[in-house]
This record gives C-alpha cells, structure tokens and sequence, in this order.
C-alpha cells in the first residue's frame, strides 16, 4: 500500500500578509485536505490523490475554483460550493512538480496551492551498441529521470571506470547523464555501464563499444595536384598528335568504292 506524506511549505512574511488582509476582507479562509496554508504532498506514481477544498465561516454559499497549474479545471455543478473535491487518478511521474490550487471565486486572492511531490526511482534499461574510429571522440549518453535526484557511476566490463584525466570527460543535468572519450585508443574497446541509483532503486544501460582501424587519410592539395597533372598530360598528349588523329579521323569517313 502507498503512503503519502505531506509538508508544510511556510510562506514568507509578505505572502502571509497579503493572505490576512484578505482574510480580513472576506472573513473567509480556505483549508485543502485541512492545510489552511500552501503545502507540498509526497506520493507515489499509480494510486489516485485526492484533494478537498472546504470555506471556512462561511455564511452563505460560496464558489469554489480549482486550477492545475495556470489551467482552470471543469468542475460539475454539485462540486463547487463551499466544499469541492478533485481527483488526480493515475498519479504519473509527469504530475510531480506540478501546482493544484483552490480559490474562491469572488476573491481569487483567497486560495491554497498543492504542490505534488511524486517520487519515483530511475527509469532506465536496455544496451547499445557504438562503433567510432581509432583517435576520434565518443559520447555516451544516458538518459534517466528520477525523484530525488539520483547519482551516476560509470563502469567498465563490470569494474569502476577510472577516470583519467584528458581522457575522459563527464557532464550530468537532472536527467542527462554523459561520459566522453576523447581520441578513442584500441584499448578502450569493451562494454560500459552507466549505473543512476537514488535512495528508490537503480537502473543501468550498457554501451558496447568497438574501436574500428583508423582510415587511411589522403592530403586533399596531394590529390588535387595529381589531378591536375594527369589532366594536363592528357591535353599535350592529344595536341602533339593531332595531325595523326585528324588523318585517321579523314580516312574512317572516306567511302569505298
């Protein structure tokens, strides 16, 4: 079974005046899931949450809204006044961060944010396979999202890669993970694994890797220059000979008799 926590997130000193003025003003407060203030609630990606909205001394019928992040949510008419319900079912690893609010309709200043916190272990399998050129550079790139935010290693068929320096080159954002050789050598060749473990777990991708022969390389000018000799050659050529190539050019359209 998934157990969720929640934490108050305080607001600072000019937020909490602004929300008791306007208290002030309506003699109204809000409380969701009995929060009368902005809070963060942790869960887990698959069972549903839900979120209760209730106007606190209320004397009369007040409406409710409900907004997920800058959108405004579809409430039916039996959910809107004084108390309104809403339901986040599933529960995806693409909702965490995002911002539920309730506000009362006559005063949108009155209102109570949700912030979800899904936390979810790293995403991340399967292998590949990479050929590069002896000399050239080669970038592994593993992609993982995760949270908390998870931590990387690199191995090498199986054992801790070291990581020497000029060699090797690491780049890591909140879900991109990259190791870079630089001037690939013969005995680079072998699997890499990237492991991304967090405190939920871990997952890994595999690199296999072959080193190819480095290709011959032909100085462009050189070839160029060849080029040009053979062209000119073939030119002279023709020119120092023509005479004998316009009489046999005559005698082939001459007609016997």
């Amino acid at each position: 079974m998934v157990q969720r926590s929640s934490l108050a997130v305080p607001c600072e000193g000019p937020v909490l005046a602004l929300c008791f003025l306007a208290c002030i003003a309506t003699g109204l407060e809000l409380s969701v899931n009995n929060h009368a203030a902005d809070f963060s609630l942790s869960t887990l990606p698959g069972p549903a949450v839900s979120l209760s909205c209730l106007v606190q001394n209320s004397s009369q019928a007040e409406e409710l809204l409900w907004y997920r992040g800058d959108g405004k949510v579809d409430l039916k008419d039996g959910n809107k006044v004084n108390t309104s319900n809403i339901c986040i079912s599933p529960v995806t690893e693409s909702d965490n961060g995002v911002t539920f609010t309730c506000k009362l309709a006559r005063d949108n200043s009155v209102q109570v944010s949700v912030v979800l916190d899904v936390q979810f272990p790293p995403q991340l399998s399967g292998e590949e396979s990479l050929q590069v050129e002896e000399d050239k550079d080669v970038t592994l790139t593993c992609n993982a999202k995760s949270n908390p935010q998870a931590q990387t290693a690199w191995y090498k068929n199986t054992t801790t890669l070291t990581l020497q320096q000029n060699r090797y080159q690491l780049h890591q954002t909140s879900e991109v993970f990259q190791l870079t050789i630089k001037k690939v050598q013969k005995s680079d060749h072998g699997t890499y694994t990237c492991v991304v473990k967090s405190s939920l777990g871990e997952g890994r991708r595999n690199f296999h890797l072959r080193v190819e022969d480095k290709k011959p390389v032909f100085p462009k000018e050189a070839v160029i220059a060849a080029s040009v000799v053979v062209t000119v050659t073939v030119v002279f050529g023709i020119v120092a000979r023509k005479d004998k190539i316009f009489k046999c050019f005559k005698r082939s359209s001459e007609t016997a008799l």
